[in-house]
């Protein structure tokens, strides 16, 4: 299995590069904080990007350009899929309180799968929300992905029929690993939880 950093935004709604961002903690940049995440629990780390991005093939890790860019995750779970031919840990590079607890949950729940499960997910009891963005890809699901792009869907989180997914229940008092930072108050919220002594 290979991890996939999703890198490929354009942190509009943030106003600064969510990869270089560095928080309070052990002085890693945010795209360094996931590449080593998953280097844990995967055979080999990749970073999805777009064909434009300044992301430079460093520290051994290999660059996947989207292959065709404003699709957004979507597009950049695609061409990992189309370019690895193989199944893909996928983590979104903004998740600074992400930890290896919860992707080795997410693991345990891929290798027990039914059969026809396609993608191993977590999903929100009380909203039903799925973390599209943290989930295991196998290779048979890219055809989901070549009739969402036929119909124009983008939102990654609808690809995959429900029927073709394994879903790891999680509560609101768990999502802390899932917080992600888009916007600025996001940033400064998740400064204080990693500041010391807080």
């Amino acid at each position: 299995m290979i991890g996939v950093v999703l890198a490929g935004g354009r942190s509009t709604r943030l106003g600064q590069d969510k990869i270089r961002l560095r928080l309070p903690g052990d002085g890693r940049d945010m795209l360094a904080r996931t590449a080593d995440l998953l280097a844990a629990r995967t055979d080999g780390v990749v970073v999805s990007c777009r064909r434009s991005s300044a992301i430079a093939e460093s520290g051994g890790l290999r660059v996947i350009p989207d292959e065709e860019e404003g699709l957004g995750p979507l597009g950049g779970v695609q061409s990992a899929l189309r370019a690895l031919r193989e199944p893909i840990l996928v983590l979104s590079c903004d998740l600074p309180f992400m930890d290896e607890a919860t992707l080795r949950r997410l693991l345990v729940a891929r290798n027990a799968r039914p059969a026809e499960a396609v993608l191993t997910t977590f999903q929100q009891v009380e909203t039903g929300y799925i973390e599209a963005l943290v989930a295991v890809y196998e290779p048979a699901c890219l055809p989901c992905f070549e009739e969402a792009r036929a119909r124009g869907l983008r939102q990654l989180n609808l690809v995959v029929p429900e029927a073709s997914q394994a879903r790891i229940p999680y509560t609101r008092a768990e999502a802390r690993p899932f917080f992600n930072i888009n916007f600025p108050a996001d940033l400064e919220r998740a400064r204080r939880l990693l500041s010391p002594g807080t």
